[in-house]
């Protein structure tokens, strides 16, 4: 049966014992060996890299294939390399049958094995088969299932053993491949059906449950250029046809330089809007805005039922202006904030660009470019749109661009045009460039970039060429350093990958406004009780006492109608219990509070100029009331400069400063202790020098770093790197005399002890988070091709070649030391490769480039054939100081009550010495450190430490000296749904927590982890592009303006320079918001609950007729210009304690955490006292005034006595005012004195 298999066809083999058989799902399907298929477990769904892993992929089959972790590593090596590069192999592997070029994909992971039988000439494939499947290997161990030869590698080689025309598995090969390639690519299930049937024979031929196949077309059956002798495609080859060429519409057409086609395309123009507003959405949008909020919605009502003749008791007017006046000042602040925008973005849109026109290049205003233009940008100048680099002014296509406006890295980034197209120098070149792009649909992905440009004739001839992001400009990135640049639209107006990441924030709520909304649901609720209890009260004293009220003219039969209308007309009576006027003060002091944040000099960094930024005034009182914060390491905790410091090389250790006890001397004929580099200069002169010589020449060559003359840099070179760390590692070869000082499309420029040395470039593996290693193929000045790599112990030491010899437990010993010194480290490795098998795998390589189906996947699957057998030179370590004041703060922090989670990315020694280096582990905590590497061990250990504590809780463990140290691969398991409430719980019951080596992803899921089983506000502070997830996961999000560019300070909520801000940022400015928060609320509802209950006081002596005691204008006035300013006086400037006093004694920050200013308890006590007070103010002043007759016999009258009572209820509220404030500032005398006055 060549169907789908059932679930039910698959089973599990027992967990214990080693035999072979316990690592694979089983097939047992019933099929004949013509028929043989070697399918996927339908168990374990794929997994994208990066992707959060799905439920279905932590069954049994991924446990079991964790097995395989370290487990005969040896054994297994030598098998991946007998199957992948020995005969009879090897040729098979860097032939053009390895990857198909109209299906190439990274689709790998547990799959099925079975006794593969077999007889005569199919014994001999189904045996490389056996071998292939036992020999692959688990390489990542967080997030990825462990991955084998891909299923088209598998079905390859038993194509090799029959007939391609007439075999049931060829056909059904053929048939999974466009499956899957459909799948991976999001092709509709029509494409399914372009499947091809060899021989045209009939699916039903196959029984029941067949997937019917087509006759593939001749177009089909052409799978693309095959390399020449060389292992270079043929140039005069029919084009590949890229992804979407099946009708799946999952690729874009891009006519160069033809507006005429493109235009049937309907793609969007060039015209950008930031704005939130325009003429026609202005009023519908802000009304849905405003009346989404349940309080303006409440007024509304209340308004409109006081337009109803004989139903309102106060003026039509009372509740509709002050409503009205509120929305105006939301609307006013609304427009003028996106007045701004449409300013900005018509500048933006009106700045001019130079369009190909003809032969001449003319100004077009940037909105009136389209996609298909071909632009020339000058140095210094804006990408008005997403390009593809044609050709530049400097040499072989290059050019320089700056990207601060895009991920807020202030370094150069290189780009370079196709050796075709860059010596199209002049607008007549360009203008016989005949073709079209094939690219990628709009995405927000900045780094990522897959697409073809198919030429047509003209100079380049029929051909196509892989296009990837080094040819790609993005708009809001800046020329530099670059005369002109010739350029195609690719991408324009809101399609840009600039705009597509101009996604608004996450929205976040904060806990007094929840807790705020749920007060004002309970007040309606006594609001609606109050007037159905008023309204019941004169249905029955009505009834009662009917006879005496003739002069009223009741109806009669009008009992229903009337007790309608009476609940309506007290509603409105008594209306403002809840303040209308709440929301607008909550946000204009809320605004205030954040202006107080960005204008204190105490977090002005003067050394970068940076001040601290609340870049959203809507969370301020939540840094009152943080329980948990979450950072990262690198930047955040240290300065994220890095200085080359110390390294390894062939078992002997270099450090730049060496302290005399430590210096290196024979003991017992071995060298015990470091050389200095004065030393080390001296070695790499005499017999000891290949090995340092080969060590710098990596360092010097192996990296992306731009080197820019500069007479006031250091050596007059600065070096632009996209990461820290690898400008270090250039800076520490410099050191030794490898001076790297130019780069060229294809070479790159050494000094190598004043000698120039040119190495050409062949190709570059580049690094990622999932390969966490990078490596470069040169051809060196002697002629040999090597491959230097350096990246991450754990994936450089599993790839040696164990044969050469290599002090790999010297190294290993040296690189415990470094991390001990909390020292940053890596390992640096090579291997020499010979032309025959750098021209087999280029040719892989060049396949992977051009495909438009996962690019990068397939990139990363082909660097793993050529990064093996690497021979070991040593290590680096790189010093990243803590930045100032970073213990003192983690340690106020934490006396604060605040518990600290560092989530890093460093290996675990490193992580725990900056631990104790900056106080978060203290000398006598005990440490609980977690590296299991199943599932399984995991949870036991979990387990296991969480009984201890409970058991031992209250004897001899101190909570307080824990702290829980576990590895990403742990993690990774501690986070699966089993096991995540055992982590919580015991990483809560700690002091600190650390988790090293974990990945972005973690990061955020850790976050969300205690997010949603700990009801805590979180807070997450980061400096890089890897920790914006982490930080909008939180609560509230804190970026450091660092090293590391702009986006993680862009994607916070606040904004600082340096990690020990954030002590005055929680401890200061977050407790006086929340207190000063907590008060104005409560203070608001409590003035309007003490005016307006005595209505309901006056109601019992008016036989409940819904006559109001006060004047109308007077009520209105109340809210809007009586007690307005106290509320903001409180709000902004009271201080419970002085900022010296908060930051001495941190653990005062613990009343915010508990929620002391302002709970559901606090509320409702503000609420009784404001009864309490109604009562006492109306009953007296009633008392008083009961023989109101004034000394002519006439009486006061019922104004008089509501004035009266109003002016003793204004008194009240303002004395309340009065001894609420903490602190009296000259804004405070005239709030509420001069309130008083008025």
């Amino acid at each position: 049966d060549m169907g789908p298999p059932n679930q039910n066809q698959y089973y599990m083999t027992a967990f214990g014992g080693d035999d072979e058989a316990e690592e694979h799902l089983v097939l047992s399907g019933h099929t004949d060996s013509s028929q043989r298929s070697y399918l996927h477990s339908p168990i374990v769904e794929d997994n994208e890299f990066g992707a959060t892993p799905r439920a279905q992929a932590r069954g049994p089959a991924h446990q079991l294939s964790q097995r395989r972790v370290g487990r005969e590593e040896r054994e297994r090596n030598e098998v991946v390399r007998s199957a992948l590069y020995a005969e009879p192999l090897q040729d098979y592997e860097y032939s053009d049958a390895y990857y198909d070029q109209g299906s190439f994909t990274s689709l790998s992971k547990p799959y099925g094995r079975r006794d593969y039988g077999g007889d005569g000439d199919d014994d001999e494939q189904y045996r490389i088969m056996e071998k292939l499947d036992d020999s692959h290997l688990d390489r990542e161990y967080v997030s990825r299932p462990s991955r084998g030869p891909s299923m088209y590698q598998r079905m390859r080689l038993m194509d090799e053993g029959g007939d391609e025309d007439d075999t049931a598995l060829r056909r059904a090969s053929t048939l999974l491949k466009r499956q899957l390639s459909k799948r991976r690519s999001g092709a509709p299930d029509g494409a399914v059906r372009r499947s091809l049937l060899a021989n045209g024979e009939s699916s039903e031929s196959y029984g029941e449950g067949h997937i019917p196949l087509q006759e593939l077309s001749g177009s089909e059956r052409h799978s693309g250029p095959l390399p020449n002798d060389a292992g270079e495609p043929e140039s005069n080859a029919a084009p590949t046809p890229a992804f979407g060429a099946d009708g799946s519409g999952s690729f874009r057409t891009v006519h160069i330089g033809n507006r005429e086609g493109n235009a049937a395309y309907k793609y969007k123009h060039n015209k950008v809007s930031t704005a939130k507003y325009n003429f026609l959405t202005f009023l519908p949008k802000f009304l849905y805005e405003q009346f989404s909020k349940y309080a303006n919605v409440f007024f509304l009502f209340t308004g409109c039922i006081q337009q109803i003749s004989g139903v309102s008791p106060t003026s039509r007017w009372t509740t509709i202006v002050p409503l009205a006046v509120v929305l105006a000042a939301t609307a006013a602040k609304e427009l003028a904030e996106d007045l701004k925008r449409h300013r900005s973005d018509s500048d933006m849109n009106k700045s001019k660009a130079r369009v190909l026109v003809g032969t001449t290049f003319e100004e077009h205003a940037w909105r009136d470019v389209v996609v298909g233009d071909i632009v020339r940008v000058e140095n210094r100048d804006a990408i008005p749109a997403d390009l593809v680099l044609l050709s530049s002014s400097e040499p072989e296509g290059m050019c320089y661009i700056e990207t601060s406006n895009l991920d807020g890295e202030t370094n150069l980034k290189v780009k370079q045009a196709l050796p075709e197209t860059a010596g199209m120098l002049t607008p007549a070149d360009l203008a016989g460039l005949n073709g079209h792009l094939k690219t990628e649909l709009p995405n927000d992905s900045l780094y990522t970039f897959e697409g073809t440009l198919v030429s047509e004739g003209g100079k380049i001839g029929f051909r196509e060429m892989a296009l990837d992001p080094t040819q790609v400009l993005l708009r809001g990135a800046i020329l530099r350093n670059t005369d002109w640049i010739y350029a195609v639209v690719v991408f324009t107006g809101h399609e840009t990958k600039l705009m597509r990441n101009a996604t608004a924030a996450p929205i976040k709520r904060t806990d007094v406004e929840k807790t705020t909304n749920r007060q004002i649901i309970f007040l309606f609720v006594i609001l609606l009780l109050l007037a159905v209890l008023s309204a019941v009260g004169s249905q029955v004293l009505t009834s009662r006492n009917r006879d005496q009220l003739a002069y009223l003219m009741l109806p009669d039969g009008e009992g229903a109608k009337s007790f309608v209308k009476n609940i309506l007309t007290f509603i409105i009576l008594y209306n403002n219990l809840i303040p209308i006027s709440l929301i607008v003060t909550m946000e204009v002091v809320k605004f205030q509070q954040a202006q107080l944040i960005n204008a204190d000099m105490d977090m002005y960094d003067e050394s970068t100029d940076t001040p601290a930024l609340a870049r959203t005034s809507s969370l301020v009182e939540e840094l009152g009331q943080v329980e948990y914060i979450f950072s990262d390491k690198t930047g955040t905790l240290t300065c994220n400069i890095m200085e080359f410091r110390q390294c390894s090389i062939n078992g002997a250790m270099y450090a730049d400063v060496v302290e005399p006890g430590k210096r290196a001397r024979v003991i017992d004929g071995e060298v015990v202790g470091q050389y200095d580099f004065v030393q080390l200069r001296e070695h790499m002169r005499d017999e000891r020098g290949a090995g340092p010589r080969e060590f710098f020449q990596l360092l010097a060559t192996c990296h992306t770093v731009i080197p820019e003359q500069r007479a006031e840099a250091v050596g007059g070179i600065e070096y632009q790197a996209s990461s820290p760390d690898e400008g270090a590692l250039v800076k520490g070869a410099a050191l030794a005399e490898y001076v790297f000082h130019t780069r060229r499309p294809r070479s790159i420029t050494v000094s190598v002890m004043g000698e120039d040395q040119e190495f050409e470039v062949l190709n570059i593996n580049e690094f990622n988070s999932t390969r966490k290693r990078m490596s470069a193929v040169l051809r060196c000045p002697d002629g040999a091709i090597r491959l230097y790599c350096k990246g991450a112990d754990t994936v450089i030491l599993e790839r040696l070649d164990e044969t050469r010899g290599a002090p790999v437990a010297t190294t290993l010993r040296h690189l415990e030391e470094y991390a001990t010194e909390g020292l940053r480290t890596l390992c640096i490795a090579m291997r020499e490769i010979s032309g025959d098998e750098y021209r087999r795998w280029s040719a892989l390589h060049a396949k992977a480039a051009t495909t438009l189906t996962n690019r990068q996947q397939e990139l990363d699957r082909v660097a793993e054939l050529i990064e093996r057998d690497l021979t070991l030179l040593g290590a680096t370590a790189i010093e990243d100081k803590l930045q100032d004041g970073v213990p003192q703060t983690i340690y106020t922090l934490a006396q604060a009550g605040i518990k600290i989670w560092v989530l890093t990315g460093d290996r675990q020694e490193t992580a725990i010495n900056i631990g104790y280096s900056c106080k978060l582990i203290q000398e006598d905590f005990s440490l609980i450190i977690c590296n299991e590497s199943t599932h399984w061990e995991t949870k036991e250990f979990l387990q296991k430490k969480l009984d201890a504590i409970r058991e031992g809780h209250g004897s001899n463990i101190d909570l307080e000296s824990l702290a829980l140290i576990i590895d990403g691969r742990s993690l990774d398991f501690a986070l699966e749904k089993d096991v995540e409430a055992l982590f919580l719980e015991l990483a809560t019951l700690c002091r600190a927590v650390i988790c090293c080596r974990v990945s972005p992803l973690q990061k955020a899921l850790v976050v969300k982890l205690v997010k949603r089983r700990r009801r805590a506000i979180l807070l997450a502070i980061g400096d890089g592009a890897n920790d914006v997830s982490m930080i909008q996961a939180a609560h509230v999000g804190v970026g450091i303006s660092g090293q590391e560019g702009l986006q993680a300070a862009r994607s916070a909520d606040f904004a600082i320079a340096q990690f020990r801000y954030l002590r005055k940022l929680l401890l200061v400015h977050g407790a006086w918001s929340y207190h000063r928060l907590s008060k104005m609320i409560l203070f608001s509802f409590y003035k309007n609950i003490t005016l307006y209950i005595t209505q309901f006081w006056f109601a019992i002596f008016n036989v409940f007729s819904g006559q109001t005691v006060y004047e109308s204008w007077s009520i209105t006035f109340y809210t809007v210009f009586f007690t307005v300013m106290p509320p903001f006086a409180i709000g902004v400037f009271d201080q419970f304690l002085s900022a010296r006093s908060l930051d001495r004694y941190p653990e005062m920050y613990k009343m915010g955490q508990t929620g002391v200013f302002f709970n559901v308890r606090a509320f409702w006590g503000w609420a009784i006292n404001a009864f309490y007070h109604s009562l006492i103010l109306f009953f007296l002043g009633t008392a008083i005034l009961f023989n109101d007759i004034e000394h002519d016999g006439l009486v006061g009258g019922q104004w008089v006595y509501g004035v009266i009572i109003y002016t003793a209820v204004l008194t009240t509220v303002l004395l309340k005012a009065a001894l609420i404030t903490n602190m009296w500032t000259k804004w405070t005398v005239l709030a509420i004195p001069g309130s008083l006055a008025l």
